[in-house]
């Protein structure tokens, strides 16, 4: 029971269990699903449909945030992206041939993958920070995005663009299957190969790494490459939601729930130690928190104050001054057991 409970995943299934426990007793209905033909509807599947653009981006926060990096570029490079896909598609005289679809989405995707290894490059290569390196590309990406749409939100009608995010398959949304496929690939590379060994390592102490034949700059370039693919994609899938290439609304503020997912799953902000199955349960969490938040009537402008809020706390859980504290203190109120035996 003491391992169960001072598990490092305990935090974030509590928060998850203690928001579905909320919204059911608020609205019993969050928990139901009703079947339509061969689909199933509900909060729950809507919750899984829309966390995929985030589970995405996590997953790849969750890897640079491991190299003791931050990628503040994601919501600029899903937009990118978006309007890279959007353009392709309509500049095209077969917007609803799968094999236009495919290229736009690979092309945006390549472009995604490029801008990442930009960031990787001025961080492992130039040597600038990571805060500010991927805060150039943070700002001046949707102004690309808004050239490349030449300033206006481009809107398609193509059918296998939209199953992206509003298909469905066996009675589930396509967008999950993505998610899940992703979450398997970066579990797969990171987690039963050496790479994600030497990922911690090089997050823990860069140096000592370096010195023990690690290339260290090689993976961290990489780790902002990864981070750019997973970035890309979910812009296509946030597009395809909305069938629009909105520059300045996709991705937004994106990235600080993606960095509130991989802390409350678990990871540190130091580097090093990252979970998989924590920022899986981060990014639901987040999805039910957003969902509780709309339930509540609270204005859209209003939210991000509420995430805000809770990374503060969580940054603060996770304060090893202040948990050196707390355990100093624990260890003041208990009685001397030498005092209690006389």
């Amino acid at each position: 029971m003491k391992k169960i409970l001072t598990h490092r995943l305990m935090l974030p299934i509590a928060a998850l269990v203690a928001l579905i426990v909320i919204n059911t007793i608020a609205r019993p209905s969050f928990v139901s699903v009703t079947v339509k033909g061969d689909q199933l509807y509900g909060p729950l599947i809507d919750i899984l449909r829309n966390s995929a653009p985030l589970m995405l981006v996590s997953l790849g926060m969750m890897i640079v945030i491991s190299t003791r990096g931050i990628d503040l570029s994601v919501g600029a490079i899903m937009a990118v992206s978006g309007a890279v896909a959007l353009t392709i598609i309509d500049g095209s005289p077969t917007p609803n041939d799968l094999g236009t679809v495919l290229g736009a989405i690979g092309i945006a995707v390549l472009i995604g993958m490029l801008l990442g290894a930009w960031n990787g490059f001025l961080v492992a290569v130039v040597g600038v920070q990571p805060i500010i390196a991927t805060l150039v590309l943070m700002l001046a990406g949707r102004g690309v995005a808004l050239l490349i749409t030449g300033g206006f939100i481009t809107t398609i009608n193509s059918a296998p663009y939209k199953f992206m995010a509003q298909g469905y398959v066996i009675g589930l949304p396509f967008a999950f299957f993505v998610s899940v496929a992703a979450v398997a690939l970066v579990a797969l590379i990171e987690r039963r190969t050496a790479l994600g060994v030497l990922t911690e390592a090089v997050g823990i102490n860069p140096e000592a790494s370096r010195l023990a034949g690690v290339r260290s700059r090689g993976i961290i370039w990489g780790a902002y490459a990864a981070s750019g693919v997973l970035a890309g994609f979910a812009g296509i899938l946030y597009s395809s939601n909305t069938m629009a290439a909105d520059s300045n609304a996709a991705g937004l503020y994106i990235e600080l729930y993606a960095i509130l997912a991989v802390v409350l799953g678990g990871t540190s902000l130091m580097g090093g130690k990252f979970t998989v199955a924590g920022t899986v349960i981060g990014v639901f969490t987040i999805e039910t928190l957003r969902s509780t938040i709309l339930f509540l009537g609270v204005p859209s402008a209003v939210a991000p104050l509420f995430l805000a809020v809770a990374v503060v706390i969580v940054v603060l859980i996770q304060s090893p001054r202040l948990r050196s504290l707390v355990t100093r203190t624990a260890q003041g109120a208990r009685p001397n057991t030498s005092e209690v035996a006389r």
